[in-house]
């Protein structure tokens, strides 16, 4: 049976850019080969951690929103304690029908603000090859 549930997870923050990527593409694999539909990722960048963690004042944080079979969740916890980059993670169920309706609206509010930065991005690119067609005609 799958449930509804969110993964919020503290990366360290001496990881360049390349390699928070890399950890946030690692974990979304594995939560995708152990069964789960990922429906939203939330980036909440860096952040001061309110106790310090091996030595870390401030720590990089996201929330992946999901669907997953409940047996999977043990491998995905699992693989995330053996990994030395990820600092902290909490995994949190979504059981009633209230907290499910919460989890909509999150996920929904999320995709919606994913929908408009690719938009955004798609723009310039636009506007850049409409500007670079019309110097080459003229």
């Amino acid at each position: 049976m799958t449930r509804h549930y969110e993964l919020l997870f503290v990366l360290k923050p001496t990881l360049v850019e390349e390699e928070l990527q890399a950890k946030v593409t690692f974990l979304k694999e594995i939560l995708e080969k152990n069964g789960a539909e990922i429906a939203a990722l939330q980036d909440m960048g860096t952040k001061k951690l309110a106790y310090q963690v091996q030595k870390f004042e401030r720590g990089y944080y996201g929330v992946f929103y999901f669907t997953a079979p409940t047996d999977s969740i043990l491998e995905v916890e699992r693989n995330l304690r053996i990994s030395e980059d990820f600092l902290k993670f909490m995994t949190v169920k979504y059981e009633k029908q209230k907290e499910i309706r919460h989890w909509n609206k999150v996920v929904e509010k999320f995709t919606a603000k994913e929908e408009v930065v690719v938009a955004k991005e798609e723009t310039p690119a636009e506007t850049i090859v409409a500007k670079d067609e019309t110097t080459t005609e003229a």
